[in-house]
């Protein structure tokens, strides 16, 4: 691994190596955050998580004295910190960082000695003011998702290279965003009499409401009202429904063949909840017209993977998340158009990863001219 010096031209404090303190050891502020993308990374591979600690010194003005100070710091750190512990700047000389792997948030007696090491070490070289103005945070990964919780559930600290993605796409971002209004109003007012079709035939033939409303789990984690036409029966039992996502995450589920084809695929295909109107609005996908609200309120987009049930995220690997981080969810994607219910979760959450990696608005243009193509064909559909 190689490292590179923290010593900044405005830092004045900084320039000279004190107290053993080296500070080719002390990896630079876009190293560092690189790292943090890289211990993610693995820590999702090997299920073994990691902590980031963060220590917000106080200082922003590169002075002689806070220079100094900040020295100290760093050496306080360097002595209660293992030599297998990954330490940086997450903002230059202001916030510095330590990574500790092989270790979890939850074992405070740890934590907790960790702390007390450093403060031990700070305490006789700063004053009481000096000290007062230096703040602790501790950041585990993988974070404990609750998917009934309305706040956001991802924590950026811990995905620098997602807001560094974010913030240097801006302009694509806002191309994107314009692509999903434009859109979303054209085809809603295009539209309209075949929802209104739509809505009278639901009503004629089954009792409930037009629309089906559920919470779904969208960008960063944060849920959102989803909505569909109503293709069920009222008052049904989802525990069959449950049992087979939770089987098909975990690669256990089997595939069931469709009605007409026989194509198999990884879906409930013989589902007694489902009406004979809403059976056709799931052939044809025109259960999903609603979504186009769902996209002018910001809440989707246009392209981008499925939204998730909140009982689905549940039941995720620490990899699977990704799909929920890297992506708004959408209408449409390359799993709609390329494998749709033919291929297993594992190979639509890669299909979803790929369209995150490569999303731009020829991308999207390009899925959204094969999206009818796949729909008319049905394939993966029942």
């Amino acid at each position: 691994m190689s490292t590179t010096s923290t010593k900044p031209q405005s830092a004045k404090g900084l320039s000279q190596p004190q107290n053993g303190l080296d500070l080719k050891e002390v990896l630079a502020e876009e190293v560092f955050r690189r790292m943090i993308s890289l211990e993610r990374k693995r820590s999702e591979r090997t299920q073994r998580p990691f902590v980031l600690f963060l220590m917000d010194t106080g200082r922003t003005q590169p002075t002689e004295k806070n220079g100094q100070i900040l020295l100290d710091i760093l050496s306080a750190l360097q002595t209660a910190t293992r030599e297998t512990d990954i330490m940086g700047w997450h903002e230059t000389n202001s916030v510095v960082g330590v990574m500790f792997t092989e270790i979890a948030l939850e074992n405070n007696l740890i934590l907790s000695t960790v702390l007390g090491r450093i403060s031990d070490v700070l305490r006789p070289r700063l004053t009481s003011e000096e000290f007062s103005q230096i703040k602790f945070s501790f950041h585990l990964f993988p974070e404990k998702w609750d998917p009934n919780n309305p706040e956001r559930q991802s924590n950026p600290t811990l995905y620098p290279d997602l807001n560094k993605r974010d913030g240097t796409n801006r302009f694509g971002r806002t191309i994107k965003r314009g692509m999903d209004i434009l859109g979303s109003l054209l085809l809603l007012v295009l539209l309209s009499p075949v929802f209104f079709f739509i809505a009278a035939t639901i009503k004629l033939t089954s009792k409930g409401p037009i629309l089906f409303r559920q919470q779904r789990i969208g960008e960063h984690g944060i849920p959102f009202t989803f909505l569909k036409f109503r293709t069920m029966y009222i008052n049904n039992d989802c525990s069959q429904h449950k049992e087979y996502v939770r089987q098909l995450i975990a690669g256990q589920a089997v595939k069931h063949p469709t009605k007409g084809t026989g194509e198999a695929v990884f879906k409930l295909t013989n589902d007694s909840r489902i009406t004979p109107v809403g059976s056709f609005l799931r052939r044809t996908s025109l259960d999903e017209l609603p979504q186009f609200i769902n996209v002018l309120r910001g809440e989707m987009s246009l392209v981008g993977p499925r939204p998730a049930l909140a009982y689905e995220v549940e039941s995720y690997a620490t990899w699977h998340r990704r799909r929920l981080l890297e992506a708004k969810p959408g209408i449409t994607g390359l799993w709609q158009v390329y494998g749709r219910s033919r291929v297993g979760f594992d190979d639509m959450v890669r299909l979803d990863l790929r369209y995150a990696r490569h999303c731009s608005p020829w991308l999207d243009l390009k899925i959204l001219l094969q999206t009818p193509r796949a729909v008319i064909e049905g394939n993966g559909a029942i």
